[in-house]
């Protein structure tokens, strides 16, 4: 194997991203350190030496912003909408959350990152534009969009995945909004 360069930033970010593919792929349980290291070209006692563990080197791969926009200047009636496009925006482009997704079922590392996104940013930006219960709120909102997230991108099912982002849209709004407003 030809030696790389030495650049500990760059390696480090080859790390992660290594990482967040096989975590996305594979789930916490089935990666190694020995794969991720393996897909970069180092020994796996670099990334031990950056990361500390597999469970470190986890928790920096899996850093999830949803980048939630301010709701507070949404008109109620747009919640949802806003919402669900954001949500396809993090689903789709961002290899971090399907890693976290799909080790969620497995790990309770990943479990508890997952909480944390959501107590952390989702529930916050919810609070703010609902008049009351805004944790149940919250919380069945997320479980909303995480089944349609797992359905879609983990398990495959063929309806969820043959579905463009209006149908989506059209079927999650609703409910949505009716977590949000009713």
């Amino acid at each position: 194997m030809p030696g790389r360069a030495r650049d500990a930033d760059a390696t480090r970010d080859d790390l992660l991203a290594a990482a967040r593919r096989r975590f996305a792929a594979e789930g916490y349980e089935r990666t190694t350190i020995r794969a991720v290291a393996g897909d970069v070209g180092v020994d796996a006692a670099l990334v031990i030496r950056y990361f500390g563990s597999k469970e470190g080197l986890f928790t920096r791969a899996a850093d999830l912003d949803l980048q939630l926009p301010d709701l507070t200047g949404v008109r109620a009636g747009e919640l949802a909408k806003v919402l669900v496009d954001r949500f396809f925006a993090v689903w789709e482009d961002d290899d971090r959350f399907l890693a976290l997704l799909r080790a969620a079922a497995t790990s309770e590392v990943a479990a508890e990152a997952m909480r944390t996104v959501f107590a952390t940013q989702v529930a916050p930006a919810l609070a703010a534009v609902t008049d009351d219960r805004a944790p149940e709120r919250a919380a069945l909102v997320g479980a909303t969009v995480l089944g349609f997230a797992l359905g879609r991108y983990v398990l495959r099912v063929p309806p969820l995945v043959d579905m463009t982002r209006d149908q989506a849209q059209a079927w999650l709004g609703p409910a949505l909004r009716h977590y949000l407003l009713d």
